[in-house]
């Protein structure tokens, strides 16, 4: 079994369970985003704030000059701490509150991304109270199938997110009405994980399509929004380490027709941080059930809750072991039958002690730990910090 190549002994030193990522490979990642765009020169990258915000993380993606894509006046106010410039932060989110809104008028962020008329009127009138006009772009649910867990497709008409193109026409019709915001620009976002290029071809010919529907309204449109949602491979993080971008971004120079004067602008989250991360554990016990044998490790789904709430698959090494493979159910130690990590899964010869790999952690981990059982936050640790 080909394993990644981690500072075990450094790790032995450390109480687990705990998050490492490694910064090399998140620098390359990064370098890789920039060689597949640089050469459009209105290609913009937002980082999806929602995918991992840590410290360390996020000082790498500032300084590669990518933007922010937010979903809450949290992530504006840690974008700013990191130093992302607020004319590249841009805000989505079927429900900003008040506060959340007023934060991003009064730090100027590039955009805000709407999501219903109800929320155009709000933002109209507090930037009405600040003597401001608000950028907005306006997040039109294409109705299309990204192929992807139901619980990250996001671009259906049954989901809540986004104007349906029913309501389309009373939008267009109130902005005359509202003097304190403008419109720039249309967003998209279909899902996560998504790794059938066809999804986003599809993304391509409605929004083509959407594109007609307001030239042939004489609005002009600066600047594109196409989301994110380009996935990872869980399976071989060894093998994969970095995305295919280039397969990627060649789909919207291939598929989507741009004016002249537009921006493209993306919202890459689990792409780029997705398999810098791991979550490392100690095994407690190994324990002989009645048909199954199960290796009870430190970390549960209150570090690491992508298994229990996707049922998603994350490749599994014991960092400590060479004996010869056996089959466990892989578990944690919260008092949840759903608290499972893999069921009949087959890694080294396993005991008490022994240090764990949960691989491709580096998205949505971290972010979403909770204290559930009063359990304590894990901590986190980088490559710079462990050579």
């Amino acid at each position: 079994m080909l394993k990644a190549n981690y500072p075990v002994q450094k790790f032995e030193k450390i109480e687990t369970p705990f998050y490492y990522y490694d910064l090399d490979l998140l620098r390359d990642t990064l370098k890789e985003i920039h060689r597949c765009i640089d050469k459009d020169s209105n290609y913009h990258v937002h980082y999806a704030m929602k995918a991992n915000v840590n410290a360390e993380v996020l000082r790498e993606i500032k300084n590669a000059g990518f933007g922010a894509d937010c979903v809450s006046g949290g992530e504006i106010q840690a974008a700013i701490d990191a130093g992302v410039p607020t004319d590249k932060i841009v805000f989505a989110g079927v429900g900003k509150a008040d506060w959340e809104i007023n934060l991003g008028l009064d730090n100027n962020i590039f955009c805000f991304n709407v999501e219903s008329l109800p929320e155009l009127e709000v933002i109209n009138e507090l930037a009405a109270q600040k003597g401001k006009v608000a950028q907005v772009a306006l997040r039109i649910n294409p109705n299309v199938n990204a192929n992807t867990h139901h619980y990250i497709t996001t671009g259906l008409n049954e989901n809540k997110f986004g104007i349906n193109m029913d309501d389309l026409d009373t939008v267009i019709e109130t902005f005359p009405k509202l003097k304190n915001v403008k419109l720039v620009g249309i967003h998209f976002h279909i899902g996560s994980q998504i790794t059938d290029m066809t999804s986003f071809q599809g993304l391509c010919v409605r929004v083509n399509e959407i594109q007609e529907y307001f030239t042939s309204r004489n609005i002009v449109l600066d600047h594109i929004n196409v989301g994110g949602g380009l996935g990872i491979n869980y399976e071989h993080p060894n093998h994969f380490p970095i995305p295919d971008f280039e397969a990627y971004f060649n789909v919207f120079r291939g598929h989507l027709s741009l004016k002249p004067h537009q921006t493209l602008h993306f919202e890459l989250g689990r792409s780029v941080v997705g398999q810098c991360g791991s979550l490392l554990s100690r095994v407690l016990y190994i324990k002989q059930g009645a048909t199954k044998q199960f290796a009870i490790l430190d970390a549960g789904f209150t570090d690491l809750i992508r298994p229990t709430l996707y049922q998603a698959y994350h490749r599994i090494e014991n960092l400590t072991s060479e004996a010869n493979e056996s089959e466990y159910d892989i578990v944690g130690p919260i008092c949840e039958s759903s608290d499972t990590f893999a069921k009949a899964y087959k890694m080294n010869g396993t005991k008490r002690g022994d240090i764990i790999a949960l691989r491709s952690a580096g998205a949505y981990g971290e972010i979403m730990a909770s204290r559930y059982n009063l359990r304590k936050l894990p901590k986190a640790y980088t490559s710079d910090e462990l050579k």
